[in-house]
């Protein structure tokens, strides 16, 4: 995986005291913190209703000291943002064409050397949607590393790692539990979300 803002030296500890001040400010709360066995892991990004959720996504993830990676649509990384975008941990996807970026992020997961969580919103858009994509999943099932229940609630103003979650091959099962943890959260846009 290429170098993020999260391995830049100095810049990391700036940005993670800046992050800290910010989010108290703003009143939100931080909860949990990534278990030893899920440093190589797959976060799911839940709710995912606004472009807001990308700022508060890197300042969460200063706060618990993770090294994350996010996918996003092509478009946002074009010049002059695609070196920007990388820098903040962005894997461009390009939603038109059929590739096998399941089996290339599995991939990247296993081979990285160090701590890597791979941000992943199940929704796979911004936009209402009530069926889920099940990525998330299956590059957790072949990198052989647990799903963590990450979430972003704007109505409570309460951001965090919640429980891990192996994938056991169910997942109709898997799903069902899943989407009954996010049930609660409200996102920014509170009607674009559902975890039915």
């Amino acid at each position: 995986m290429h170098r993020t803002i999260f391995d830049t030296p100095l810049v990391n500890t700036a940005l993670r005291t800046l992050s800290h001040g910010l989010l108290r400010a703003l009143g939100w709360r931080i909860e949990g913190s990534l278990p030893a066995g899920a440093v190589k892991s797959v976060l799911i990004a839940a709710p995912h209703t606004s472009n807001w959720d990308l700022p508060y996504t890197l300042m969460v993830a200063f706060e618990l000291r993770l090294n994350i990676y996010w996918m996003g649509k092509a478009s946002i990384f074009r010049w002059p943002f695609g070196p920007v975008m990388r820098w903040l941990g962005g894997i461009p996807v390009n939603r038109e064409t059929s590739n096998n970026l399941v089996a290339a992020s599995a991939a990247a997961i296993v081979a990285a050397d160090g701590p890597l969580q791979l941000v992943v919103p199940p929704e796979g858009t911004r936009g209402k949607t009530r069926h889920w994509k099940t990525g998330f999943y299956y590059i957790a099932l072949q990198a052989k590393v647990p799903i963590v229940l990450a979430y972003m609630d704007y109505e409570r103003k309460l951001s965090g790692l919640g429980p891990v979650f192996t994938p056991t091959g169910d997942i109709e099962a898997d799903m069902a539990e899943i989407k009954r943890f996010y049930a609660p959260f409200k996102g920014r846009r509170a009607r674009q979300f559902t975890a039915d």
